[in-house]
Parts: structure tokens; sequence; C-alpha cells
């Protein structure tokens, strides 16, 4: 056991994981789950949102599968290694509001990082753009921190704040399991399911526990993180962590051409809109966001399933922004943005910025 902890520890662990990310999400893909988006947490928090009824559009409402076992697999990861540390109390309202902010800006660009390297992987232009926002919202986070950034130290606490989401997500499991979807209808019990759309596209519940449990698992023991690649890279120039998101572009990309899934362009692509500037822009809104808040939205998860109560606090935000997201015209569709999101993308950067500026601790 303590060998294969110190493996996932090294470059050679993390690089591991990235590529067992990379095989596994276009395989999901091939078994069900929707074009470019084996994985994505964003979009599966979305389709979790729609699913308790949080929001009422009808072709993105499912209670992804994946998004259950990337916490618990961390769960039992830190519980088999003893690193379950219960924490909480660093500034959980601004962790809420950045997650609120994360889900609408990835909303405007349609997926989150780990979504944005698999639409490039799967030969989608337009990721390109959303990448470089990415890159460049995190560039000015990292400005912040150089600056004294903070949002404070959490304290130990009880061990059920620790548990708290992880038993959500059980009960989540539960749910789908007294309520699970009957064809042709779009709802059963307390669930809704989407008939048709990316919500309607899924692959078999249990290969998709199962996919979630082993990702989270082992991103828990590697740290690994989109977010953190590019920011360590950008303020250390350590590319430690990079080398897995590189890892999994790589075997993304190899993995779609074996399987006939890899489609070059930039227009008719799945679940994606050409509208480069707002591509860019919201991924910049996201990636201040998640530097601001200490990990992109996979990590926030793991970190939940070890015990943190501040990421928790970060997930119900994003899931509850998917909410906002929809029901206020906020998010995109393969048409374009929606009629408001211009507006929440430029109020979002503003709140950002207006968080980052403000929760600095001078020397």
């Amino acid at each position: 056991m303590k060998k294969l902890n110190n493996f996932l520890g090294s470059r050679s662990g993390i690089i591991l994981v990235g590529s067992v990310i990379g095989i596994l999400a276009p395989m999901l893909q091939k078994l069900g789950n929707p074009a470019n988006m084996g994985v994505c947490v964003a979009c599966f928090e979305r389709d979790i949102a729609g699913s308790l009824g949080l929001h009422r559009a009808a072709v993105v409402q499912y209670m992804r599968p994946e998004i259950i076992g990337f916490v618990l697999g961390a769960l039992i990861a830190a519980l088999i290694f003893r690193e379950f540390r219960p924490r909480a109390g660093s500034a959980p309202i601004v962790r809420f509001v950045l997650g609120a902010f994360a889900m609408i800006g990835a909303l405007v660009f349609l997926g989150c990082p780990w979504r944005a390297l698999l639409r490039l992987a799967g030969g989608d232009g337009n990721a390109i753009a959303g990448l470089i926002g990415l890159a460049f919202g995190i560039w000015i986070g990292t400005l912040f921190l150089k600056k004294g950034y903070n949002l404070g130290r959490a304290q130990k606490t009880y061990t059920s704040v620790g548990l708290i989401l992880p038993l959500i997500m059980l009960g989540f499991l539960l749910l789908m399991l007294i309520f699970p979807q009957i064809p042709g209808q779009s709802k059963n019990g307390v669930l809704f399911y989407s008939v048709k759309g990316p919500g309607a596209m899924h692959a078999p519940l249990a290969i998709s526990l199962g996919v979630g449990l082993l990702i989270g698992f082992l991103a828990q023991k590697s740290r690994f993180c989109t977010m953190g690649a590019i920011r360590d890279l950008i303020l250390f120039r350590q590319g430690y962590l990079f080398s897995g998101v590189v890892a999994l572009v790589v075997t993304a990309f190899v993995t779609n051409l074996i399987l006939g899934q890899f489609n070059p362009g930039f227009v008719n692509q799945p679940v994606a809109h050409s509208m480069t500037l707002w591509n860019f822009a919201g991924m910049v809104l996201a990636g201040l966001a998640f530097a601001l808040a200490g990990g992109c939205p996979g990590r926030q998860l793991f970190m939940a399933g070890e015990g943190d109560g501040d990421a928790a606090v970060f997930v119900l935000g994003m899931i509850v922004g998917a909410g906002f997201a929809h029901n206020f015209g906020l998010a995109s569709s393969p048409k374009g943005i929606g009629p408001h999101g211009m507006a929440a993308v430029i109020i979002g950067l503003l709140v950002c910025l207006f968080i980052g500026f403000t929760m600095r601790k001078k020397a």
C-alpha cells in the first residue's frame, strides 16, 4: 500500500492518472455519454441540478453517477490512506459565490477544464479559445496570489462536517436506485430525466459509477488538478501536475482515433458553439474563479471527499449556479450564448475582481 501511495504521488503517478482519465472518458462516450463529454464536471453537475428540478431545461436532466463516484472514490482513498481530515471555515460564502460564477462561466463555454481538453482531443477547434481563456483567467488569479490574496485558514472540525457532501452523494445514488429512469418518461418520483438531448445520453449506471470511483480514488492520491497544473507552471515553473494534463490530452486523442470519434473542425461540433470571443471570456471567468477558490471543479470534488467542507460549499455553489444559468438564460447552447450570457460573464468577472482585490493580506 505504501508503494502505491508513493507511486501515485510521483510524476509517473500523475501521468498514469491523466492517462486513465484520457482513456476512460472517450470510452464512456462510446458507451453512451454525449460526444466529447465522456467526463465533464460542470456539465454533469448541471445535469444533476436538472435531475433535482433546480432548473427545467428538459434536455440536461440526469443524476450523473460519475460525479457521485468522484466524491465517494476520493473518500475511500482518504480513509484507506488515513488522509480524511475534516476541515472548514475558510470564507464559505465566498467559495459558494465563486462556485456559482465558475459554473456560469463554464456553461457559457459549455464545459469544464476537463471537457475543454476532451473537446480538443476530439477535434473541436473551439476548445482552443476556451483553453486560452482558462489559462488567462488563472494567470489573473496568480497575480492576486502574488499580492497576498488569501481566503484564510480552514479549521479542524467535526467528522460529520467532512462527511456531509459524501453523504449527499450517497443519497443521490440511493435516489437513482429508488427512482430509476423509465424509458420515455421525463420523471420518476422526485427525479427528472431527459428523454432527448445530452441528458438522455449516458453510459450504463454501474460502469459510470465504477469509472467515477476509480478516478476519484486515483485523483485524490495524485492531487490531479487542471487549474493547479497551469497555476504551478505560471507561478513556480513546475510541470508536475501539467504532465498529467498532457497525458490526458494525448491518450484521449489516441483513444478517439482508435474508436473513430475524432472529428476535426470548428463547426457542427457536438454540444458546442463557435462564438470564439465568448468561448474565451466564459473560461476566463471560470479560470479566475477556480484560481481564487484553489482548485478546478474536479479537484474540489476530490477535496470534498477527503473532508474539506469548504470545497463542498464550492461544489454546492456550482450546482446552484447551474440552476441560475438555465433558469435565467445565461447558459449557452449549440446555437450560441444565452440571451443574458454576456451580462453574466461581465458581472461574474467584476465579482471575482472584487473578491481578489479585497481579500489580500498585507505583510
